[in-house]
């Protein structure tokens, strides 16, 4: 077999290997219907982390109320309380305090979003997202992270208590 017969061979085998490599990407690809299948199993599992972990906050301190929130902004939970201040003299004040958790819906960039905001007293003290691909999904990050920001919080609102 001349040169040119081998460079030719060479070339096609490259073409080939190329094809195969696209095609076994393509297939490990997740379909729209298998992204949306794992978002929504994700959502449910780390929303029912979130509202379990909000709870437990509500029972450490006394005032909050616990609300499970289903919206156009996500899923998850949300906890807050009123407080009144004032000093002699002076006119009562409202004092806000909240925390809200929410998983993000499923957006094009085929992610799982999970958001955090929170104030204490009138002042905004937590305002965080964490995010993974949907085919990169590590859920015990998600509540890992979720654990760390109700601690977070935790500890900010017993030091302005």
């Amino acid at each position: 077999m001349d040169f040119d017969q081998r460079l030719e061979k060479a070339i096609n085998r490259g073409f080939r290997k190329k094809d195969a490599a696209e095609q076994e990407r393509e297939r490990q690809r997740l379909t729209e219907e298998e992204c949306r299948s794992l978002h929504s199993r994700a959502r449910m599992e780390l929303s029912a982390h979130v509202n379990t972990g909000l709870s437990k906050l509500v029972d450490h301190f006394p005032g909050f109320d616990f609300q499970e929130v289903v919206s156009a902004d996500g899923w998850g939970g949300k906890v807050a309380r009123d407080d009144l201040a004032g000093a002699p003299g002076k006119p009562m004040s409202r004092l806000y305090s909240h925390l809200e958790v929410l998983v993000k819906p499923m957006s094009s960039a085929r992610i799982v979003e999970l958001g955090v905001r929170g104030a204490i007293r009138n002042k905004e003290t937590l305002s965080r997202s964490h995010y993974q691909r949907l085919d990169e999904l590590d859920l015990e990050t998600f509540k890992d992270v979720v654990d760390q920001w109700l601690l977070e919080y935790a500890e900010k609102f017993a030091m302005s208590s």
